[in-house]
């Protein structure tokens, strides 16, 4: 028993302690009860009422429909469009589906802006920008992430800067020099090496593999080198198997940016049988109906979409691996 009469301030000390105020307990209750759930917009509790599901399944729904359409619709529009009359692509309001879908226009497409080379030249290309970039930037991120070369440092803040300029500033200086290499004085123009050189010089691919090197335990290369295993082959034996999906990534980023580039090939590469698709595209559309220019975008598209839909696990992989250590 405490002494009310006695000492007084020691009883208040007492109550104090022996009581906190509510406000306390209940900021205390709720940040045990935050530790141990998600903080959501809707709440677990109205989660688990039968009307609390329905409509957050409908909104979430709504919300991913809406998206899909947004970015699926320019694609189904491109190939109802291919598959239209002039006059029905002409007409206001356009209609959503052809009334008479004419299949034959693909092959009238593929005939007349003569897909089947444009398609093999953008092969080439790819092709050969994918193994300069795995050569260069692999090498680069590999000496820069574990290697760890004097300046390193200023030399990866270096390339991250080249990121923050837009293509188009460095677009004259890099024809100058493709038309022109200095000190060899080899001119480029209408070569793959034009297409190729830029491609394997990518600071983002680059940091995606430093990125990814540097989740791998040193302990590994350690133990390697003690074993008398040089640096390249430690690259080749135990690198590269360990980096399948960024390697993926690079792989596919490459490829599609010279599948999709315009501007770059068609400064360097102006004869009509070295263009790439989407050069030789260009530049028959004036001559043709606008439905078998839709027909031609169709056909140029398949290839990027066989790509993603065979790939995409191997981006979201490769995305995400290496983002942590541990």
């Amino acid at each position: 028993m405490i002494d009310t009469t006695a000492h007084p301030e020691a009883v208040d000390e007492a109550r104090k302690t022996a009581s906190p105020r509510p406000h306390k307990a209940r900021k205390r209750r709720r940040a045990a009860w935050a530790d141990g759930h998600a903080r959501t917009i809707v709440s677990p509790l109205e989660l688990k009422s039968r009307w609390g599901r329905l409509i957050y399944w409908t909104v979430l729904s709504a919300i991913l429909i809406v998206f899909t359409l947004v970015f699926v619709f320019p694609l189904y529009w491109m190939v109802t469009g291919a598959m239209k009359t002039g006059e029905e692509i002409a007409q206001m309001p356009p209609s959503l589906f052809p009334k008479h879908p004419n299949f034959s226009v693909f092959s009238d497409a593929w005939d007349l802006f003569d897909i089947g080379l444009l398609l093999k030249n953008t092969l080439l290309y790819a092709v050969g920008a994918w193994l300069f970039a795995l050569a260069v930037d692999v090498t680069a991120a590999y000496a820069l992430s574990k290697l760890r070369p004097m300046f390193g440092n200023v030399i990866l803040a270096a390339m991250l800067v080249t990121l923050m300029i837009p293509p188009i500033v460095v677009m004259i200086p890099a024809y100058i020099t493709v038309t022109h290499v200095p000190i060899f004085g080899w001119e480029l123009l209408n070569s793959p090496w034009a297409i190729w050189f830029p491609a394997a010089a990518n600071g983002f691919n680059i940091f995606l593999l430093k990125r990814f090197f540097d989740s791998i335990p040193d302990e590994i290369l350690e133990a390697a080198a003690i074993d008398g295993v040089p640096p390249w082959r430690i690259l080749v034996s135990i690198i590269l198997p360990i980096s399948r999906p960024i390697l993926g990534v690079v792989s596919i980023f490459t490829v599609v940016m010279v599948f999709k580039d315009f501007v770059w090939p068609l400064l360097v590469l102006p004869d009509s049988e070295k263009m790439t698709i989407s050069v030789g595209l260009s530049q028959t559309a004036g001559a043709v109906t606008q439905n078998q220019i839709m027909a031609g975008l169709v056909i140029a598209s398949i290839p990027m979409i066989i790509v993603f839909f065979f790939f995409q696990r191997s981006i979201m992989a490769g995305l995400t691996a290496g983002s942590l250590k541990g």
